[in-house]
């Protein structure tokens, strides 16, 4: 369900209009600067212990277990992420996500290869496979934080393990989740390299907006203005008639975890699709039914999925003219993964993203 901010709020919202003076842009660029360096300091002296709920619990993949078996445990604990472990080299190799276990569907789909002996491959043996790690699995980095070649310098997440240290302050967590182009960063206790959690971007804005959201005049600037977010023909759209398998090999290439979906003649925004979205999945009967499943449309997936407002990938709508505070304002409220910026038509315009909003402050 569509959660759009009222653009009868604007005015209360949006940011101060620039002064016509000198003295009064100088101002406005000082408050802009105190409050970017505010989160800055409160980032180098929080440890990523402050980010961690006081309960929780952390699913741990033997590289052994069936690939099938694991997405299905995923599914079961509600859970987007989990660290692989080698029992031979005794030690952590590796993260496996929601995503990923679709993303072999992919594969499997696009080689014709036999869909049933997926149930009798071992992790180990997916991440072994090099066909699959240089397609499907090739990490590509989204283009607003590509390199200026255009590649990608994160380490791989199937073939590397990389981690903080619980005591280790946030800027190092932020960083190691941007510069590497990560989605989950597990937390170690350094003592027994045991992970405590995974955190992600929007783990980090929680704690950033419950600290900061009552310091109104040091984030006034409108998120348009200060460059978060990605605006005009640099934002991928989906249409509803395209398939699944269609979005899901633009998203991948793009690097992207979810896209808008427009109405192909106004459009207007009809809703979001995640990546992560397991709906397709959820209604087959075996494994044959969820390759088929990926021919089928955004139109009739959308109608199937959850409408829940609190679900973060819900769709949640913003305009350009929202200030920054307001946004951390909405992210305390809704908790949501993306906004989708649109015009006063409901035509998208940008998306803003959590990892967009971690990012303007590093």
């Amino acid at each position: 369900m569509s959660q759009p901010i009222g653009i009868g709020t604007l005015s209360a919202q949006a940011g101060a209009t620039a002064g016509s003076t000198t003295g009064m842009l100088g101002e406005r660029e000082v408050v802009r600067n105190t409050g970017k360096q505010a989160i800055v300091s409160f980032l180098e002296v929080q440890t990523c212990y402050t980010v961690l709920r006081n309960s929780g619990k952390v699913v741990v993949f033997d590289t052994r277990i069936p690939i099938q078996l694991a997405f299905y445990a995923l599914v079961e604990h509600d859970m987007q992420a989990a660290p692989l472990w080698d029992p031979k080299m005794c030690q952590f190799v590796g993260i496996l996500t929601v995503t990923d276990f679709i993303d072999v569907l992919r594969y499997y789909r696009e080689t014709g290869s036999d869909v049933l002996t997926l149930a009798s491959r071992s992790i180990a043996d997916i991440l072994a496979d090099e066909g699959i790690l240089s397609t499907v699995l090739k990490k590509n980095p989204p283009r607003r934080y590509a390199s200026a070649n255009g590649e990608d310098t994160g380490e791989d997440q199937h073939s590397s393990f990389l981690s903080v240290d619980a005591d280790a302050n946030l800027d190092r967590a932020c960083h190691l989740l941007h510069d590497q182009t990560m989605d989950f960063l597990p937390v170690m206790l350094p003592s027994d390299m045991r992970v405590l959690a995974t955190i992600t971007y929007t783990c980090i804005l929680e704690h950033l907006v419950s600290n900061f959201r009552e310091q109104r005049r040091l984030f006034d600037d409108t998120i348009y203005d200060l460059g978060i977010g990605t605006y005009g023909e640099d934002v991928v759209v989906a249409y509803p008639h395209q398939t699944l398998h269609e979005v899901l090999h633009t998203l991948h290439l793009h690097g992207l975890s979810a896209v808008p979906v427009i109405d192909e003649n106004t459009k207007k925004i009809r809703g979001v699709y995640s990546r992560s979205d397991i709906t397709f999945l959820t209604k087959a009967s075996d494994a044959e039914d969820a390759v088929s499943n990926l021919n089928l449309t955004l139109d009739v997936l959308m109608a199937q999925q959850r409408t829940d407002v609190t679900t973060p990938d819900a769709l949640h709508t913003c305009s350009t003219r929202h200030t920054l505070q307001f946004v951390f304002e909405y992210f305390a409220q809704w908790k949501f993964n993306r906004l989708i910026c649109v015009d006063e038509e409901k035509r998208v315009v940008g998306v803003v993203s959590a990892r967009d909003l971690v990012a303007y402050f590093l």
